[in-house]
């Protein structure tokens, strides 16, 4: 083996940079990140030369002159100071490692004025040498980045081809943007725009600007905040109805900082479990503010992986979030009256509702007198040694919120019936098609949830049913659950059983029938078996496609249908009505509006 010695500096910086620059969209994030920690309102971004040459310019506060020889040596940052700094972080970068790798990779000039000087200064870097001379400047800083890689030929290679680069940049900037709506971002490739937004705070315009006004007219808005623990999220989901092939639609921040966060998704996974079909992901923007005390982002150099102090708290807040968004629930702090404590806890005249005045879906509880919903927070330790710290924290922190306002429905004008499957109602502003099977199928399963004591009817004649020895043990050890749900089984044999009860809404379809749908379910698998139970019992006791319905049973479909809380998908997650506006049936006929 050969004798130990130091490596220079410059190849300290190139393997560092290994870590911290994978590609050019790495430079970019670290580059506009700078940016946006610098204030800046404008970010302009240009790509040539296959995303080698990059020119990032902001025109945020700018880099002192007696200091910028410093901000391209390694671990020089302004950011933070002291240990006690690394666990309160408020800006994007922290480190200290971008800009020293960036020249070692690259051959860079940084032109930069802040707003004390009259003059800028431009320095230039290759080979990780720096040199400086004055000139004159905007405010703020620009980043000329040439021959990305030219001293690594060996990166070169593994890059794939400059679209397929320049995609990764296009998504980078495109997150950013929606974490920043405040921040105008720019975005051009070989003097071509490709990105454009206009800062204007607004995160609904921002996504309209990023994507289309298509995506906006099927999102709903997520707010809820919680000063107990210091958390808040922000932002927009889309409907059941409104789906994406992959997660990539997943924009999900701490602290406005795009990170990759398995509670984040796990969250909102499980928000729309029966909402939406297998393979299919909703469209996401949420922004997750908590005290940078209870979250780690120094994990990895990308700072994309985060940790928590109570991931507990921080799914349920999360994923209680999403379904009151989704319910049309919106945040409201209650008046300072009598019946308030200023503390932030509603007294016992606004929270205490009996069991039959409240309606429980998981961690969500409705009052039907008042149609208002209270959210309930329960807050986990982790380690036991907060076992006495989070003793009053378990008790239950219920926020108040409100619908929003919805206009009086008309009564449904039911065109009429279409293979005897699907309602016709014409509207306003166009038609809707609605699966009847699916309408009806949502309104039972959102009742059956809501019932406390669903109503059996008692079978005096049942057919025997053979099951597996894996399927009778499944059943035994869950058959209170089965009886929860209005369904009464007795075992004759230690495979054979027979229904004394079912519930009274599919007292006529076949037991053996039921029972086959509800273990087909299952498949091996009884995670939410109460669920799984449910979603069968609302799919046998609805009106089935195929079956000629009376206008008046059309009308009471569609009646029960729009009083539910998710009318977008069926709990199996199928689409339950399409609409055709006007305009789009006139055009198609070539009619003038």
């Amino acid at each position: 083996m050969a004798r130990i010695k130091q490596l220079s500096k410059h190849l300290i910086n190139q393997i560092a940079a290994g870590e911290v620059i994978e590609r050019p969209a790495s430079v970019v994030k670290e580059l506009v990140e700078n940016s946006i920690d610098a204030g800046a309102s404008k970010i302009s971004i240009e790509i040539n030369n296959d995303c080698r040459d990059i020119r990032v310019a902001d025109n945020g506060c700018g880099i002192h002159p007696d200091d910028i020889m410093l901000a391209f040596s390694k671990h020089a940052t302004s950011k933070i100071e002291t240990d006690e700094d690394l666990f309160d972080i408020h800006t994007l970068g922290f480190r200290g490692e971008a800009l020293s790798s960036i020249i070692s990779i690259s051959k860079l000039t940084c032109t930069t004025r802040t707003a004390d000087f009259e003059t800028g200064t431009k320095v230039k870097c290759e080979n990780s040498k720096v040199s400086q001379v004055k000139t004159g400047c905007a405010i703020g800083t620009i980043m000329d980045i040439k021959d990305l890689f030219y001293n690594l030929p060996a990166r070169l290679k593994f890059l794939k081809s400059s679209n397929t680069e320049f995609s990764y940049i296009q998504e980078l900037l495109q997150s950013l943007a929606l974490a920043h709506p405040e921040c105008s971002i720019e975005l051009k490739k070989n003097s071509k725009q490709t990105l454009k937004t206009t800062g204007q705070n607004n995160l609904l315009q921002t996504i309209k600007e990023v994507y289309s006004s298509d995506v906006i007219s099927n999102l709903k808005e997520v707010l809820k905040t919680d000063n107990l623990s210091g958390l808040k999220i922000s932002g927009y989901v889309s409907t059941p109805d409104y789906t994406r092939s992959s997660k990539k639609s997943y924009h999900i921040y701490i602290n406005s900082r795009t990170v990759k966060c398995p509670v984040f998704q796990k969250a909102i996974d499980t928000a729309y479990k029966s909402l939406i079909a297998n393979g299919k992901y909703p469209f996401v923007v949420l922004n997750l503010e908590i005290p940078p005390s209870d979250v780690d982002v120094n994990v990895h150099p990308t700072k994309k992986e985060v940790r928590y102090k109570n991931p507990n708290q921080v799914f349920n807040f999360i994923y209680t979030s999403i379904q009151a968004g989704l319910m049309n629930y919106i945040e409201k702090q209650p008046q300072l009256s009598q019946n308030y404590d200023p503390v932030g806890n509603a007294n016992e005249n606004i929270i205490n509702f009996t069991q039959s005045k409240l309606e429980s879906t998981g961690e969500i509880f409705f009052d039907k007198e008042n149609d208002t919903m209270y959210v309930s927070d329960n807050i986990m330790a982790e380690e036991t040694q907060n076992l006495e710290q989070t003793k009053s924290e378990k008790t239950d922190q219920r926020q108040l919120f409100v619908p929003v306002e919805k206009s009086q429905e008309p009564e449904e004008n039911i065109i009429g019936q279409y293979k005897n499957t699907y309602i016709l109602v014409e509207k306003d502003d166009g038609m809707e098609i609605i699966d009847q099977h699916i309408a009806e199928e949502r309104y039972i399963y959102e009742k059956l949830m809501s019932e406390k004591n669903i109503v059996s009817q008692m079978l005096f004649v049942s057919d025997v049913i053979q099951v597996s020895s894996t399927e009778a043990e499944l059943i035994k050890e869950n058959i209170e659950k089965f009886e929860k749900f209005g369904f009464g089984i007795e075992f004759l044999k230690e495979n054979e059983l027979i229904f004394r009860k079912v519930p009274q809404m599919i007292a006529k379809v076949n037991p053996k029938e039921i029972l086959s749908d509800i273990l087909e379910n299952i498949d091996g698998n009884i995670d939410r078996l109460e669920e799984k139970i449910l979603i069968t019992t609302a799919c046998k006791a609805s009106v089935k496609a195929g079956q000629k319905l009376s206008t008046w049973q059309m009308q009471e479909i569609v009646k029960k249908w729009r009083t539910t809380k998710m009318p977008y998908t069926c709990p199996h997650g199928r689409t339950i009505v399409k609409f055709f506006s006007h305009k789009e049936i006139a055009s198609f006929f070539q009619r003038n509006m």
